[in-house]
């Protein structure tokens, strides 16, 4: 019987297990088999506290799990395939292989959505990304293209003008999904152009973004655009799979919970974008994954006292 299991292993799931290590838990982290969440596919940080020159993302990860193990955490670079929490058991699977906890975090996190451009890979952390709040300060005074239509394409489009010399958003359809006060503000805006009806086909530049090819979904035509950078903002999906029939989720698949920590199973806590539609940055989730802990250790105090 292990005290707590954390699964997941971005800033929030590797926080948590900072937490409860020092508090003599010994928890096991089911990492995945790509560890260390979002952060991974991000070249500099600049916006987490503590760094005032900057780290790269996966450097950032891995002195997140050096810190969990310092303490004690076990990390597992494997997958939960399924849980069960019904029954009044907290149990998981690695395989076969089935494991029970008194506590379990789930910090799966949510994985942004992408184009699937031949290119995009290659230039993601070089001028291609899914967060403005994240990478926008890197294109001061450059031209940034934003794809998609909703209220989060016209937020990332307004937070980009800060910095961009122009924003152009890039939308297949020619009229906009988002709210119509946020469409209206980007509509207005002397620094937002649109392209309608069109897609981007690929991007292109070597090391860093320098173009894109667009095509126009009505006439087929291609055209070739300057653009130092690719913001993609047309949603995340959360990484709830195996929690479906064991946890409370809403439309879109997130981890209902009412305090931002606790779920609808007793012993089972939330942290990080599995929850957190909201922010989406790495100091928030690794804030959860504090609260989680604590949470978690004070389910376990009771734990204790009613066995």
């Amino acid at each position: 019987m292990e005290r707590v299991i954390i699964i997941g292993s971005g800033p929030a799931g590797l926080t948590a297990a900072l937490y409860t290590a020092r508090a003599n838990l010994a928890p096991l982290v089911l990492a995945g088999g790509i560890y260390g969440g979002q952060l991974m596919l991000t070249t500099e940080v600049e916006n987490y506290p503590g760094f005032p020159e900057g780290i790269m993302g996966p450097d950032l990860m891995e002195r997140f799990r050096a810190q969990a193990e310092r303490f004690g955490a076990r990390i597992r670079n494997e997958d939960c395939t399924r849980v069960d929490f019904n029954g009044g058991r907290l149990r998981c699977w690695v395989g076969h292989e089935e494991l029970e906890a008194e506590s379990v975090v789930v910090a799966t996190g949510a994985s942004a959505r992408w184009l699937g451009l031949p290119n995009e890979a290659r230039l993601r952390g070089r001028g291609v990304s899914t967060c403005a709040t994240c990478d926008g300060a890197f294109f001061r005074d450059k031209e940034i293209l934003v794809v998609g239509g909703g209220d989060s394409a016209m937020e990332e489009a307004i937070f980009l003008t800060r910095f961009g010399r122009r924003v152009r958003v890039v939308h297949r359809r020619d009229h906009l999904r988002a709210s119509k006060i946020m469409a209206d503000r980007c509509l207005a805006h002397p620094k937002i152009e649109f392209v309608w009806n069109s897609v981007v086909q690929d991007v292109h530049g070597d090391p860093v973004m320098q173009e894109a090819t667009l095509q126009n979904v009505v006439t087929g035509e291609l055209t070739k655009i300057e653009a130092d950078a690719l913001f993609i903002a047309i949603g995340h999906d959360p990484n709830t799979a195996i929690f479906r029939g064991q946890l409370d989720l809403d439309d879109a698949g997130y981890i209902r919970s009412g305090d931002g920590v606790s779920t609808n199973v007793p012993g089972v806590f939330v942290a990080g974008d599995v929850f957190d539609q909201r922010y989406r940055q790495a100091v928030t989730a690794a804030g959860s994954g504090c609260r989680a802990a604590l949470e978690a250790e004070k389910h376990l105090e009771h734990y204790a006292a009613v066995h």
